[in-house]
């Protein structure tokens, strides 16, 4: 087992388990995001370990939470590879499985001058992370503060996690990425945070988000769907909150409904990458830790901030003592 730094396991408050995806990402950096059809040469090309569930866990752990990741990785090296990575973050392993039948899961990530991004995943491995996995793991789960999906793994199995973390008593994060529609009453039921960005959010809401004020009615149309806290990331243009009970609230805010914007960080982006996850684990390293609601988004904002000066998805994801030095 590689041993691990001073600086990753250091003021460890609270615990935190991921369920979620394990991807070997392949980062290419171009001049822009290719057209349909289009052959662009790029600038270089990278190996970087990722996987929306394994940055969110890398994320929660340098920033201060005890992580336990559930997952599901290929009997191959990036697989093991993955695995060694977490483990150097303090990241307990003992939920990820190695399947023998299936390789690790792999993204391709283009990333243009601008820092901007287009993704494409395989699964691979990822699909075999069953109800049957969340079962054999739920003492994890019952000693977690936290409990945090997203949806790079099989539907029954994300649903399974959550209602299994809410039977339990814990606090379930959802980021629903990828998405393709909208969800259902029971999913959103689930969860005690929501967590989309604003892509996902005009998916599950129906409406076009593309401002802080269009993210309020967003936030609003989810809450009456059964979401409780709604939580939606705007990448430049901030967050906007929208806590349980405000939004049947009037008279304040546009859209008749209250919620707070927090406004982002002015900084110099090279790569946008895993800036979501970083908010999100983040996010919930604080949870876990008994910040508040307010606090743990600022503190989600300010990680992600600096993760979008620096290249890669773990890579560029900053360290407890890093976010300390700029409070």
């Amino acid at each position: 087992m590689t041993s691990m730094s001073t600086t990753a396991v250091e003021k460890r408050a609270g615990r935190v388990a991921v369920v979620g995806s394990l991807n070997m990402d392949l980062v290419i950096r171009a001049p822009r995001l290719p057209s349909a059809g289009e052959t662009l040469a790029g600038r270089s090309f990278d190996t970087v370990p990722g996987g929306k569930g394994g940055n969110q866990a890398v994320a929660a752990a340098r920033l201060g939470a005890d992580v336990t990741m559930i997952g599901c990785v290929g009997d191959d090296d990036n697989g093991r590879q993955l695995v060694a990575a977490l483990r150097r973050d303090g990241i307990d392993c003992s939920g990820v499985a190695a399947d023998p039948a299936l390789p690790t899961g792999v993204a391709m990530i283009v990333v243009d001058d601008r820092g901007q991004n287009a993704i494409v995943i395989v699964a691979g491995s990822n699909g075999a992370l069953s109800p049957a996995t969340i079962t054999s793991h739920e003492t994890a789960i019952a000693q977690a503060d936290i409990v945090v999906c997203q949806m790079e793994v099989p539907d029954e199995t994300v649903l399974a996690a959550m209602r299994n973390a809410r039977a339990l008593g814990r606090t379930v994060v959802l980021n629903p990425a990828p998405v393709t529609g909208p969800l259902p009453r029971s999913w959103l039921e689930a969860a005690d945070f929501l967590i989309p960005n604003e892509i996902e959010a005009s998916v599950l809401a129906g409406i076009a988000v593309d401002s802080p004020e269009s993210a309020r009615r967003a936030a609003k149309a989810l809450q009456a769907s059964g979401a409780r806290n709604v939580i939606i990331t705007l990448g430049k243009r901030g967050v906007l909150v929208l806590a349980e009970g405000e939004g049947a609230s009037e008279g304040q805010g546009d859209g008749g409904s209250r919620g707070q914007h927090y406004l982002p960080a002015e900084v110099e982006a090279i790569d946008t990458t895993a800036a979501g996850d970083t908010f999100v684990g983040g996010f919930c390293a604080a949870l876990a830790a008994k910040r508040s609601l307010d606090e743990a988004v600022r503190f989600g904002q300010a990680a992600a901030a600096l993760s979008v000066t620096r290249a890669g998805a773990q890579t560029s994801i900053p360290y407890l003592h890093e976010i300390e030095e700029k409070e």
